[in-house]
């Protein structure tokens, strides 16, 4: 039995928020799902239009689908700032729906223009396959498995540019553990790995999924089709693949050996989303990357071990105030790495977590990183410490978290932060060996010998790289809206 929920002014999100139509005004329609429509909405201070997808409390009929919504809204902040995945503004709740506030990819469907177009020559499905599959691997690197990967999930920002794609939808989508498994059959039944249908999955699936809209944008047509659910089922679960009828004949082998490789039974036999990006198919007339994506929780420990300290403070007064949706995807990877549930990582849990999430770091590099992290200098990594080495630079691109940041150090609200500022700021972080002149000469850019809000907005972007549902749960619907027309 799922769980009922009582309607009575429960919180979707946990907390109040502000309400939506003092920010934004809904414009028209965009598109329709099982529990929301989506609307063009424009920010009333900036003139800036974004989609608004609106969830209506009234079909959350039991505490799963609650969860479901958000942990959509935490994997969307968890993701936030690769440039193939749609970037979440901001989440508002009212006493009937849950809005998500998104960029909004004007191009339409991937799938639409794959229906326009019949198929794509190899080149164009090769450079599409990288940018999917590199969806993947940054889901993967973050701990998140997307489980409905498909066409229509993939938006264009501009629909004169097919390269401009966006993943949406991670109202699927679930936070994963190295070696977890998975049991809960989801997903959409052209795109469904054989192990999710066994009941018994983990990532690889996404891999798989990725593998059938490759031989998708190559033919037109699914790998496996038949008249019914069941009969799509059969297909999958005997896993063969035709590559004998029109167009394969004019279709590389090295094409096809990628795809096998892709829609292999086996999920340990089946290629990584790395291995993918590394197959000659997709590199050719380019290169292979040479190493795989740093995990994400070591890219971005590496770039907090190059800040000053000041930034390395301010970064903990940010992440102290975000919310806790925004934060959800780091904390579930802090409780993965804290094995013995201390409260804080020690090095070799921190070794070992780098390890599950496939860092090949010598102990001398890990030991940087820890000590980089390790602001209060007690020889761990505590949970603030790891939200603060670990957020994504984007979120010092808002504003009202510089001004907050700001107004921490600034003790007396003159609108500058001094040594004795600096110093008291110091004392609480328990930051004893910091030279704070060094630090106030490095951002003084007028040297008066103090800092103002421009001076501080100035150090803490710079080095930050630009920041550019539900199918089925249990029964699974039909996807490929109308199949056999298409083949």
């Amino acid at each position: 039995m799922r769980r009922a929920i009582d309607h009575q002014a429960y919180y979707v999100l946990g907390h109040k928020t502000p309400n939506i139509l003092e920010l934004y005004t809904l414009g028209r329609k965009l598109g329709q799902g099982q529990f929301g429509v989506t609307y063009l909405c424009t920010e009333i201070s900036t003139g800036i239009e974004y989609a608004c997808k609106s969830i209506s409390k009234r079909k959350l009929i039991c505490k799963e689908d609650v969860e479901d919504v958000r942990r959509e809204i935490q994997i969307m902040h968890h993701l936030a700032g690769h440039k193939n995945i749609v970037t979440i503004k901001g989440a508002y709740e009212d006493p009937l729906f849950v809005h998500i506030v998104m960029e909004l990819c004007s191009g339409g469907e991937l799938f639409d223009r794959i229906i326009q177009r019949g198929h794509y020559t190899e080149r164009k499905a090769a450079e599409l396959t990288k940018i999917i599959v590199g969806v993947v691997e940054a889901c993967h690197s973050l701990g998140v498995m997307h489980r409905d990967l498909k066409p229509e999930n993939f938006l264009l920002v501009n629909k004169d540019d097919d390269f401009s794609l966006k993943a949406i939808d991670f109202g699927l989508s679930v936070f994963f553990k190295p070696g977890e498994v998975f049991t809960d059959v989801v997903g959409s039944p052209y795109y469904v790995a054989p192990e999710v249908l066994l009941k018994c999955y983990g990532p690889e699936a996404d891999v798989w999924t990725a593998g059938v809209i490759l031989y998708i944008l190559l033919t037109g047509v699914p790998p496996f089709w038949a008249e019914t659910q069941q009969g799509i089922f059969d297909a999958v679960l005997k896993g063969y693949v035709d590559f004998d009828s029109d167009p394969w004949p004019l279709i590389s082998d090295s094409a096809k050996d990628l795809i096998q490789k892709m829609l292999c039974s086996q999920p340990s036999e089946r290629l990584t989303a790395h291995e993918v990006l590394c197959h000659p198919w997709i590199c050719e007339n380019g290169v292979a990357p040479d190493k795989a994506l740093d995990p994400a929780v070591l890219s971005r420990l590496k770039q907090f071990s190059a800040m000053n300290k000041l930034k390395k403070m301010a970064l903990r007064v940010i992440a102290e105030s975000l919310s806790e949706e925004e934060i959800a995807g780091l904390r579930e990877m802090f409780t993965a790495m804290d094995t013995d549930n201390s409260g804080a990582i020690t090095f070799d849990e921190l070794k070992a977590g780098l390890r599950s999430y496939g860092s090949t770091l010598k102990d001398t590099e890990i030991r940087d990183l820890m000590d980089a992290a390790d602001v209060d200098n007690s020889g761990t990594i505590d949970y603030g410490e790891f939200i603060a080495a670990t957020v994504h630079l984007n979120k010092l691109e808002r504003e009202e978290h510089l001004v907050a940041a700001f107004r921490y150090f600034d003790k007396d609200n003159s609108g500058y932060i001094t040594v004795d500022e600096l110093q008291q700021a110091c004392t609480e972080h328990n930051m004893t060996d910091v030279l704070l002149e060094d630090i106030i000469r490095e951002v003084d850019q007028d040297n008066d010998g103090r800092i103002d809000y421009g001076e501080f907005v100035a150090m803490m972007q710079k080095g930050n790289a630009g920041v550019g549902r539900r199918t089925m749960r249990n029964s699974l619907n039909m996807s490929m809206r109308d199949v056999p027309a298409a083949l």
